[in-house]
């Protein structure tokens, strides 16, 4: 493949992003790379810092040479009350101090959840489908009673009659299965 940016010589460099749900591709040789930034040349091996410090939107403490007052000032800083942990020391580390953190740097954390979740910022986690047993049907039952309920606050009675269906035969399917079990 070719360098985007002079198409003299073969792109070595692959950079992939994705922002709200649109996915962005660059292509560069090594050289390119560095002129735009996207390497140092001093460096030669990525640095899960440097994911980080991307991710949240820091400047690397190689983009800070020469410039003295890009940094926040310690009194600007937003800083844990439990751990003293601040918030710039979380994105060059890439670690909460403690449970607190969360909390603490609550506002700021969310848009970066959504970067790099494709907008979501809830976890609801995965149960392997061997494994999950009735956890599925009791999940997906949850959805549809939460539908239920919102169908019959719009007054669409048909519509939750299906829904009022679906969890009866849902639960149906729970009870033969604990019988089983």
């Amino acid at each position: 493949m070719e360098c985007q940016r002079c198409h003299n010589r073969p792109a070595t460099v692959h950079l992939t992003q994705l922002l709200n749900g649109e996915k962005t591709e660059i292509h560069v040789c090594e050289q390119c790379a560095k002129e735009k930034g996207y390497m140092h040349d001093h460096e030669e091996n990525f640095i899960l810092n440097d994911l980080l410090t991307g991710l949240f939107n820091f400047e690397t403490k190689h983009s800070l040479k020469g410039h003295p007052h890009s940094a926040p000032s310690p009194k600007e800083q937003l800083k844990c009350p439990n751990c003293g942990l601040t918030f710039q020391e979380f994105a060059k580390a890439g670690k909460f101090g403690c449970a607190e953190c969360y909390k603490t740097f609550d506002d700021k954390l969310n848009p970066i959840l959504r970067r790099v979740h494709s907008g979501n910022t809830r976890h609801d986690g995965k149960i392997p489908r061997r494994e999950g047993g009735n956890l599925h049907l009791k999940r997906q039952m949850d959805e549809y009673k939460s539908d239920l309920q919102r169908l019959i606050e719009q007054e669409e009675f048909e519509e939750a009659a299906k829904v009022r269906d679906e969890i009866r035969s849902l639960d149906s399917q729970l009870h033969q299965r604990g019988e089983e079990d």
